[in-house]
């Protein structure tokens, strides 16, 4: 019977720039460590996301939600600045629609 080979969990997120905007992501499979984020605040178990996103391991998972943890005060500025960047974008959009 082969055993498995371990992983280096410094290997499953990654930062490129030009993609996702040069914020993390995992690695191979490009969802933002953001996303897991934010299925989490909403509920959702590392192993309900895990389900929810085959293609992702429960490990992958696990990483993304590590480094949040692990850089959690950058990762919470950096998410609140694109919330009210959207916010401003769709009150902008919602403004166009009523003056036409």
């Amino acid at each position: 019977m082969a055993t498995a080979l371990p992983v280096d969990i410094g290997t499953l997120i990654t930062r490129t720039p030009g993609v996702r905007g040069g914020r993390p992501y995992i690695a191979d499979a490009g969802v933002s460590v953001r996303t897991i984020v934010y299925m989490e605040r909403h509920g959702l178990t590392a192993q309900e996301i895990a389900n929810k996103w085959p293609h992702l391991s429960l490990a992958q998972v696990h990483a993304a939600l590590a480094y949040y943890y692990a850089n959690k005060e950058q990762m919470d500025l950096d998410m609140a600045e694109l919330e009210e960047e959207e916010r401003k974008l769709e009150e902008e959009w919602l403004r166009s629609k009523e003056a036409k």
